[in-house]
């Protein structure tokens, strides 16, 4: 069988509409991976379905939290191959696909909404449905990175999310207190000295040094889930979790009082991450407490903190209902515990800021910085300043 060949199948086209799928759900996977895909296919056939899934895999994933939506979308995809030529927009291809989409993960649901779920306009042909590839043009990527967070409808918003999660944020290193031997170093590494003359017959003919290792800072992320962060919350979590997925961060939301998601966050898929601290977190959406929830993070997971070499990021916009008093002494332990407190404040998209709450206003005097995370555009700017306020030691 000839692969797209209308007399005997159509494949091909199969798999081209399920990389345009796959990238609807946020899986890198260009006209180069669907390419493979076709060569790979055409190497196991069709006649296991486990093994062209197996063979798909191979050549279109290259992130672990993309696994297990490669394998929902193509068992969703080709359930059907009949009518997964006839429908490009990726519609559910049977009742019984319908009865299990509640249990699909978001990312793949997204994918398999109609079009109109997606905010995206597709004409039909006249001999057949309809046919479109997901890809956004410039000028619609240009808005919506510069798009506030809290003004985005539905469908942008998902988009939003699917962007942000492509966005790297590469954590400050500094040096360890470990060594390891390097060609340059202010210590001799004796252990070597010694082999390297026993080779010599007692000359010393190099003198090995050490030199300390790099590592990057410890963090800490504390987030805002009160009602006026809730546009924010969700995104950012998505974001933090694909942007430091190679190092780990100790991550707590905080509204009426801390909620520990670290445990969350070590899962590999963005998706179950999400599900996983919604499921933990019981105040979303409700008041602010500042002050108790680092009194909590001060008794209770005060080991977090390294040494005063965690760089501590707080995500919030200021709005607390504590006493000022109390977060003032919280503030004051936590950042005589860190290196850097850094303060990512939706509200700077506002042109003339200035922290006038009584909570804002005490947070601005002990933060080492304040940064904008409103739209796309900051999200991206975030390392260059994480790095500015890093340098700066005043």
């Amino acid at each position: 069988m000839r692969l797209g060949d209308a007399r005997s199948g159509k494949l091909a086209d199969n798999i081209t509409g399920f990389g345009r799928a796959l990238r609807r759900a946020g899986v890198p996977a260009d006209s180069s991976r669907i390419a493979l895909a076709t060569q790979a296919a055409q190497l196991v056939g069709v006649g296991s379905k486990a093994d062209l899934s197996a063979a798909l895999e191979t050549v279109m994933i290259s992130r672990e939290q993309d696994r297990q939506v490669f394998r929902e979308l193509f068992e969703a995809y080709f359930a059907d191959p009949e009518m997964a030529n006839k429908l490009l927009a990726q519609l559910l291809p049977s009742a019984e696909g319908k009865a299990e989409a509640s249990k699909r993960r978001p990312r793949v649901s997204e994918a398999l909404a109609p079009a109109k779920a997606l905010g995206q306009k597709a004409q039909p042909r006249p001999d057949q449905d309809v046919d479109f590839d997901a890809a956004m043009t410039a000028s619609d990527l240009d808005i919506l990175k510069h798009a506030e967070f809290s003004g985005l409808s539905g469908s942008e918003y998902r988009l939003v999310e699917q962007l942000a999660r492509e966005i790297s944020l590469p954590v400050p290193h500094v040096p360890s207190r470990r060594r390891r031997p390097g060609g340059r170093g202010t210590q001799l590494h004796w252990a070597g000295v010694m082999h390297r003359a026993a080779r010599t017959g007692g000359e010393l003919l190099e003198l090995p040094r050490l030199r300390r290792l790099e590592q990057p800072l410890p963090l800490v992320v504390l987030v805002d889930v009160s009602g006026s962060m809730e546009r924010y919350a969700r995104l950012l979590l998505a974001f933090l979790h694909a942007a430091t997925r190679c190092h780990r961060p100790h991550v707590f939301a905080f509204g009426t009082h801390l909620t520990d998601l670290t445990a969350a966050f070590r899962l590999a898929d963005t998706d179950a991450m999400l599900a996983a601290a919604s499921a933990a977190i019981d105040d979303f959406a409700g008041g602010t407490r500042l002050g108790d929830s680092l009194a909590t993070l001060r008794q209770r997971h005060a080991r977090r903190l390294v040494g005063r070499r965690t760089l501590v990021l707080l995500i919030t916009d200021g709005l607390d209902t504590g006493e000022p008093e109390a977060l003032e002494g919280e503030l004051q332990w936590l950042v005589r515990h860190s290196r850097k407190l850094l303060w990512l404040n939706p509200l700077l998209r506002f042109d003339g800021y200035a922290p006038a709450a009584r909570g804002a206003a005490v947070l601005h005097r002990h933060a080492h910085g304040m940064l904008a995370v409103h739209n796309l555009s900051k999200l991206k700017d975030l390392a260059a300043g994480l790095a500015a306020v890093m340098n700066n030691q005043d």
